[in-house]
């Protein structure tokens, strides 16, 4: 968590999670991107219910939130897996997690699991067919000496990070034409 940030016994934060603007010039970044035949506030909506994905998203097994900030943001646990044909990945992180209404804009930092480090941001622009959603994951790889990066370029970004974020976005986009 940020430094401004601490948390009371009860799980809930005292203030509100704030992360920096999206870093520049990292080893790896993954953009999806997709126009959603939707009003912004409805996809913005969908977007940061986070809690409630494993509903609408059948790759998502979990996501539990650690602790919570007033204006919706906290600290989230999630779990998705990633489809390679009849068989599954399962994957885990724990991410910090900003909620910019006035944007609008979602910001995740990954503090725990393998993509410890990754920095993620939900953007939402007006389109004349409904919005833009660009989702843009930048990381500069695993601490692993001599393949961090070469697997964060070559494996985990492409296979894994663009292989589950495309399909969130893409169920919940239909969720979001759906009403």
């Amino acid at each position: 968590m940020d430094a401004g940030t601490s948390m009371t016994a009860a799980g809930t934060m005292r203030d509100a999670v704030r992360l920096p603007p999206m870093p520049a010039g990292w080893a790896m970044n993954v953009t999806d991107e997709r126009v959603v035949r939707a009003p912004i506030r409805t996809m913005f909506a969908l977007a940061r219910d986070v809690d409630r994905w494993p509903e609408h998203l059948a790759h998502y097994r979990w996501v539990r939130f650690e602790a919570r900030d007033a204006v919706g943001g906290g600290l989230v646990a999630m779990s998705a897996s990633r489809p390679f044909g009849p068989v599954s990945w399962p994957t885990w992180w724990t991410s910090e997690m900003a909620i910019d209404e006035a944007r609008p804009a979602i910001r995740f930092r990954h503090v725990r699991g393998i993509t410890r480090g990754m920095e993620v941001e939900w953007s939402f622009e007006e389109h004349h067919d409904g919005v833009l959603v660009r989702i843009v994951h930048s990381w500069n790889g695993p601490r692993w000496p001599m393949i961090g990066v070469t697997a964060a370029r070559h494996v985990i970004g492409p296979v894994f990070i663009h292989g589950i974020a495309s399909r969130t976005l893409a169920g919940l986009a239909a969720v979001a034409e759906r009403r």
